[in-house]
């Protein structure tokens, strides 16, 4: 018979309970009384494409815009090259000057419309085409901003956890599979399920489940890099995925997020609690054409993980 969670009271009182993660995106109210409003910082706010909702803000210096990972603005999305577009943000002598540069991309780089030569001098309002993303130039102060951000939070994010939501998380594993596909690149995923989740709750309550998984999308955020993406898809069960990773890039990760989590307990209001996680990784093979059969390995080596006893990381046996 497998073992439940378990917990140990903590000495003298009671531990306190695991804090709400920080948000990316949360909304910071200006003390009252403090100076005047924040002055308006220009952004690009994507208002078509698979990044709808997003908010690039713009720093002075160089922002690049293009498919590959590693880009200011990274695009997922095939019709946009690795690095497509350059902004240059500098202070001219009338303020903030804008300039667009297009960088040799297959498909161009459009402004309201009209396909650039050369660099082109942007104004607010311009909607810059790159690929099926249409990004629009915006002046916005702190309470505009934290509005579109509290916005696409609502429509994107799971809100106990921080993580993406599941309707979010299977549309960009989507994109990424078919950029993996079209261009050969590595691609790997992760899913991870909670051990004895269901115990957790009916013994010590949902809330103490609602601390753990909190916790948990901590602990998966910690070991995230800025290319990879993480959701919650269930109740208890994550998935992660990896661009430009292989299956032993993917076990790495997966081996370091269950030690994560493993190696030190969860502070509850009833005390500490030693909680555990099960993981499958799997990778994007050659006779992938959708991303179903690519979860459905991960999928299969997550059940053998639980069924050898949980707190471990499985990989699909090898093909023959």
């Amino acid at each position: 018979m497998s073992k439940g969670p378990r917990t140990r009271p903590a000495p003298g009182q009671a531990a306190s309970p695991v804090p709400l993660p920080e948000m990316p995106t949360a909304v910071r109210p200006r003390p009252s009384g403090e100076g005047a409003a924040e002055p308006a910082g220009w952004a690009l706010v994507a208002y078509a494409g698979t990044s709808l909702g997003r908010i690039f803000p713009l720093m002075p210096g160089e922002t690049l815009i293009g498919r590959a990972p590693a880009m200011t603005v990274a695009l997922l999305d095939s019709e946009v090259s690795r690095r497509h577009a350059r902004i240059h943000f500098g202070m001219g002598s009338e303020g903030p000057r804008l300039l667009l540069e297009d960088l040799d991309s297959t498909n161009g780089t459009r402004v309201n419309g009209e396909v650039i030569q050369g660099a082109r001098e942007l104004r607010p309002g311009d909607r810059l085409g790159v690929g099926g993303h249409v990004l629009k130039l915006v002046a916005m102060d702190a309470l505009e901003r934290a509005f579109h951000e509290t916005m696409l939070d609502l429509s994107t994010r799971d809100p106990l956890t921080g993580l993406a939501n599941r309707a979010n998380t299977l549309s960009e594993l989507q994109n990424r599979f078919g950029l993996s596909l079209r261009y050969d690149r590595p691609l790997a995923v992760v899913m991870a399920d909670l051990d004895h989740f269901k115990h957790i709750n009916d013994s010590l309550g949902h809330g103490a489940g609602d601390c753990v998984l909190q916790a948990f999308g901590d602990r998966v955020r910690a070991n995230l890099r800025e290319s990879d993406l993480a959701g919650r898809i269930g109740g208890e069960e994550f998935l992660m995925v990896l661009p430009e990773t292989d299956l032993g890039g993917g076990r790495q990760f997966a081996e370091r997020l269950r030690k994560a989590l493993a190696a030190a307990p969860l502070g509850l209001p009833t005390g500490e609690l030693e909680v555990t996680c099960s993981l499958g990784v799997a990778e994007r093979l050659d006779p992938d054409q959708e991303p179903g059969q690519l979860l459905a390995r991960a999928d299969a080596a997550l059940y053998a993980a639980k069924i050898a006893g949980r707190n471990q990381v499985c990989t699909p046996p090898a093909l023959g």
